[in-house]
């Protein structure tokens, strides 16, 4: 199976492009940016070496119908999805922070907790909690943003004092934030899952915030399956979940957290097609649709640059 890796697109009017993790950014006209989610993945702050198949097109059809179940929320920066692994959408000034909000201790915030942190992020949090224990109700736990390496966590009072978001641009954040996420939340319990986590960012255009990039994806978010969860928890079970952590907790079996001396493991054919089978699982689960894969003869990059330059063309 053929998977998207790397993109080297010169679209018309394009201006830069700025390559991320997993998705590759074309700044058009500095106006408009062509978001194209590839099949790369990572974990531990670090690209894993083989490309996962369909995952972008997991990764930008789930964004792109939650974006369009939230417009009534706040403003987002979509515009158009001309290719199954393409969101088009309008340039904002991203703000330097992403704003994550738990509603279950889990994952890193869990692994803190074990080891006695009671405060994350400024948040204080109840003694004697347990590993996928509901918060009373969800918190914020704001990272900066960094262009390399490990993202950090930093309170709200922080971020304010340091000037790296004003006061009156974080409240209306963490206002849409908490709305996003229960959105998330009561459309996941319809499909018989709980959203545990997430993460949105933001950006400003016009003086008008904006969400932008993904919401609700398995890159993004952690969820849960509803049915069982109060059992496993009662029972100190892992959880069933649909997330990305599955792929953390397979580099942890082997060794591998990213930390120094630590070799990655290889990433065979065969564990690739079936991390692009739960990434798909995921989707059928969340959209409670059937996953139709973009398998059309011919070069994936090909495709997608001839939709996106009719998409361009058609705007002028």
């Amino acid at each position: 199976m053929k998977a998207l890796t790397k993109t080297d697109f010169h679209f018309d009017g394009q201006k830069s492009v700025y390559h991320g993790k997993v998705r590759d950014v074309y700044d058009i006209n500095d106006d408009l940016l062509v978001m194209v989610a590839t099949d790369r993945i990572s974990a531990f702050d670090v690209i894993l070496p083989k490309g996962i198949p369909f995952k972008g097109q997991v990764l930008n059809q789930i964004a792109a119908k939650f974006l369009d179940a939230t417009t009534d929320i706040c403003p987002n920066w979509k515009l158009a999805t001309p290719d199954p692994m393409v969101t088009v959408g309008l340039k904002c000034e991203g703000f330097r922070v992403e704003m994550i909000i738990r509603g279950i201790l889990t994952g890193s915030a869990w692994r803190e907790y074990k080891n006695g942190c009671r405060e994350i992020c400024g948040v204080k949090l109840p003694e004697g909690m347990r590993e996928n224990e509901r918060f009373p109700e969800p918190i914020v736990t704001p990272t900066t943003k960094a262009d390399e390496g490990h993202d950090l966590n930093i309170s709200k009072e922080e971020i304010i004092a340091q000037g790296i978001v004003s006061a009156e641009d974080y409240a209306v954040m963490e206002d849409y934030t908490r709305k996003l996420f229960k959105r998330g939340q009561e459309i996941a319990a319809k499909q018989g899952l709980i959203l545990v986590d997430t993460k949105y960012e933001f950006g400003k255009r016009d003086g008008k915030v904006y969400l932008i990039d993904e919401i609700h994806t398995p890159d993004s978010s952690r969820y849960f399956y509803a049915d069982g969860y109060e059992e496993k928890f009662e029972k100190g079970e892992p959880q069933k979940q649909l997330s990305k952590e599955f792929v953390r907790q397979w580099l942890i079996e082997h060794n591998f957290m990213n930390e120094p001396g630590q070799q990655m493991p290889e990433i065979t054919d065969d564990y690739a097609e079936n991390v692009s089978d739960r990434y798909i699982e995921l989707y059928e689960h969340i959209t409670g649709e059937k996953f139709d894969k973009a398998t059309e003869q011919g070069d994936i990059a090909t495709r997608i640059e001839k939709n996106v330059s009719e998409y361009l063309a058609a705007r002028k």
